[in-house]
């Protein structure tokens, strides 16, 4: 008999009768005749209730040693319970005990803080909070794919390995290779020149919309930025849409409609754990999730966002002033202040921004935008690129860039050029946003941030 889901069997409207269910221990209450555990087996947030005899096969063996976190295999009929909180119940007929536990095991049922978690990342996904925020992750990551896919886009995978700095700062881990504990540079590089982990697969992601017209990437980027705050790691995801033919504005318009779009299916399609994270996380989580799918996001210009800022009476500790980046403070009094919903701020001073977008009419600023969500501030930058051959070349000449290096990304402009537009959205971001998570740490399965690569 093969293996039943715990989530099958609990959301099912009749009794499956007779199946096999395989899981962890959650708890046991042993009295002397018979014992109730609580397995679950990470497909859903509830666990399963199983009601052992203590004649049945394996009692001695497989239930009596069964402890917290032991991993065990229960045959048995699936009965209604007489509990309260659940519809059904499991009466087993055997038990067998697959793997068992040391006393030591550090997942036990009381509280534990984020940071402990983050020192047993190998073991936190067997939590309730963690098991619900990887199903949210894998749940996003899917409808990321759908959300392209439903539009016609073409996935493309870009190089992680790139001697390209697509955002100009310099922020990179520099790729090396290694004889005995020795680092070969020179004349001894690997690819012939000095490569990177890459910071963004937009450059190359251009080159495949300027051939397929839409295109989108989602893969692991990388930033050397001593940054220790809640929003930032070295090793994150990204999902990066670049579209032919495309203007800021329609760029901005599908960065809107997609947050709207994965906001919607996690409301929908996991109530279940978002329960669970507004209880016991974000208590606003759900209601604030239903504004952003129901509610028009407003758009502002940097200026006049500069402007409203400086006006507010509000005291930041970062200075509001022209030609300064906005920070995570000024971001999320837009949203959660002000506007008191999604805003998206575009039209950036050139100054501030890299060489690749598109310097509009007025001169002083760039075809920019920012897409702004309340608890998280920016979770969407994007641009319209700049395909004039004249003025990119001026660009990587202001930034101090070699334009050899962009030879190859020159020729888009040089071969068929055409207006488009793109934009990257921080995966970690997103699921920070959904989950109500507050630290970037605990929606990836294993961090890498400065002074930290565990496991």
């Amino acid at each position: 008999m093969s293996r039943t889901p715990v989530v099958e069997i609990l959301r099912s409207e009749t009794s499956p009768g007779a199946v096999v269910v395989m899981g962890w221990v959650r708890t046991k209450r042993d009295s002397k005749t018979f014992s109730f555990i609580e397995i679950n087996d990470g497909s859903c947030l509830a666990n399963l209730q199983v009601v052992a005899d203590a004649s049945i096969g394996g009692y001695d063996e497989g239930v009596v040693p069964a402890r917290t976190g032991a991993s065990v295999v229960v045959e048995g009929t699936i009965v209604a319970s007489q509990g309260q909180g659940q519809r059904w119940e499991l009466q087993a007929a055997k038990v067998e005990l697959l793997g068992a536990v040391d006393d030591d095991y550090p997942l036990q049922k009381k509280g534990h803080s984020m940071e402990f978690m983050r020192s047993i990342a190998h073991l936190r996904p067997r939590s309730n909070l963690f098991g619900a925020v990887f199903r949210m992750r894998s749940r996003m990551a899917f409808v990321i794919h759908r959300f392209f896919q439903e539009r016609g886009f073409v996935y493309v995978h870009t190089p992680i390995i790139t001697a390209s700095d697509c955002e100009g700062a310099g922020e990179m881990f520099r790729v090396v290779t290694m004889e005995g504990n020795v680092v070969k540079t020179g004349d001894a590089e690997f690819f012939g020149k000095p490569t990177y982990l890459t910071v963004s697969g937009q450059l190359e992601g251009e080159t495949f919309a300027c051939a397929l017209s839409n295109i989108y990437t989602f893969g692991p980027t990388f930033r050397a930025e001593n940054s220790h705050t809640s929003r930032h790691a070295s090793e994150f995801w990204m999902i990066e849409p670049e579209m032919a033919f495309c203007d800021l504005k329609a760029d901005m318009d599908l960065a809107e409609a997609m947050i709207k779009y994965l906001v919607s299916d996690a409301l929908e399609s996991c109530a279940e754990d978002l329960d669970f994270l507004n209880r016991f996380i974000d208590k606003g989580l759900i209601e604030r999730l239903e504004f952003v799918r129901d509610r028009v996001f407003e758009r502002i210009t940097y200026t006049e966002a500069v402007e409203l800022l400086k006006a507010s009476g509000e005291t930041f500790e970062y200075p509001v002033e022209y030609g300064l980046n906005l920070q995570s403070e000024h971001e999320r009094y837009l949203t959660e202040k002000h506007f008191r919903c999604p805003t998206t701020v575009y039209n950036y001073p050139r100054e501030i921004k890299p060489f690749y977008m598109r310097k509009n009419d007025d001169g002083k600023t760039v075809a920019a935008m920012d897409l702004l969500v309340p608890g998280i501030g920016e979770i969407v930058g994007g641009s319209q690129r700049e395909e004039r051959l004249d003025v990119l070349r001026a660009n990587l000449n202001a930034h101090g860039l070699d334009e050899s290096h962009y030879e190859w990304y020159v020729d888009l402009r040089r071969y068929g050029t055409v207006p488009h537009a793109g934009f990257g959205l921080g995966f970690e971001r997103l699921l920070m946003f959904v989950t109500g998570v507050a630290n970037i740490r605990d929606v990836i399965p294993f961090p890498r941030t400065p002074g930290v690569a565990e496991f």
